[in-house]
């Protein structure tokens, strides 16, 4: 566990994850044609590592090589899907070690109408990691993605206390949405016992916003960033990533590492 753990995070205890696990369930096209050069150009800008789909692990090991590898677990509904059916768990943790996998990652939806199935698929893959010793992360997101039922969906309050329920559940790592505000991202990472990363948002952000997000959750105490559809579909993903990496990895400024990208 502690070997695979490292590879996902540095010695300095912080990580830079690309999260390119989309194409399961939405249409990725035309940002994602280029898969492997996008995944070469990251590495170029200094990520650790990448969350990808099965096919993406299978069809690109050589392009992503010794980078820590996170396989994404869950799925079974895409946006053509209308029945509004929970995600389920799609493969197991022994599938993530045939492929090398030195992580896997699930979706985790406290208080959303298939909180139940969610929290069990949790605590299935924990199980498994422990058996197969294999670090086990979840995307902790009150309410799911209900949007038109839940006024409150992502309130701080929910967002620390779905986190802290992550822990609670046996994940080794949390992955979760920033508050808004250093004051509760704090609170949040203060109840964490486990390394926090946060997500970047699917809403185009300017290359200051993205910077100024890693920053204050970095400055709050995150271990650092899982990242997805803010970098590929960026014009320039190696200049973006490795913006961000100075930031994650050697404590640059949000201006300095403004910079990097000129």
């Amino acid at each position: 566990m502690k070997r695979r753990m490292n590879n996902i995070f540095r010695q300095d205890g912080k990580s830079f994850i690309l999260a390119m696990d989309h194409g399961g369930g939405v249409n990725v096209l035309p940002e994602l044609n280029e898969t492997g050069e996008i995944i070469k150009k990251a590495r170029l800008g200094g990520v650790d590592g990448f969350l990808v789909t099965y096919g993406m692990a299978v069809t690109f090991a050589e392009e992503i090589g010794n980078t820590a590898l996170l396989l994404r677990m869950d799925g079974m509904v895409s946006e053509l899907n209308v029945s509004n059916n929970p995600m389920e768990l799609m493969y197991t943790v022994e599938d993530a070690v045939r492929l090398g996998a030195d992580g896997v990652l699930c979706m985790g939806f406290p208080g959303a109408t298939n909180e139940r199935e969610s929290m069990k698929s949790i605590t299935s893959l924990v199980s498994q990691g422990a058996k197969w010793n294999i670090p086990v992360g979840a995307e902790m997101l009150p309410r799911g993605f209900e949007f038109d039922k839940f006024e409150d969906l992502r309130s701080a309050y929910n967002i620390k206390l779905s986190s802290r329920i992550g822990c609670e559940l046996g994940l080794d790592f949390i992955k979760t949405e920033y508050t808004g505000d250093k004051k509760s991202f704090k609170e949040l990472i203060d109840g964490c016992y486990k390394p926090v990363l946060i997500l970047g948002g699917g809403n185009s952000k300017s290359n200051e916003e993205i910077l100024t997000l890693v920053k204050d959750a970095l400055d709050c105490g995150a271990k650092g960033v899982i990242m997805g559809r803010n970098i590929w579909r960026h014009d320039n993903p190696e200049k973006i990533c490795a913006a961000i990496t100075s930031i994650v990895h050697n404590d640059f400024t949000v201006e300095q590492a403004l910079k990097t990208m000129i």
